[in-house]
């Protein structure tokens, strides 16, 4: 399963673009959003890159 992403804990910092070895995220809005769920490996490198902790896997 994909990430799931707190919309309203997410400050659009973007680490998590950063560290997804996938290239799952994109920023809409300011926000970072699962663009390409079928891409995720769950590899939790978004998890552990988010400060605000908005990012969590099922």
């Amino acid at each position: 399963m994909p990430p799931k992403v707190d919309l309203d804990e997410c400050e659009g910092v973007g680490a998590c673009i950063e560290a997804c070895p996938m290239d799952v995220f994109d920023l809409v809005d300011d926000r970072a959003v699962v663009a390409r769920p079928e891409d995720c490996t769950e590899c939790g490198e978004c998890v552990d890159a988010c400060p605000m902790q908005a990012i969590t896997l099922p």
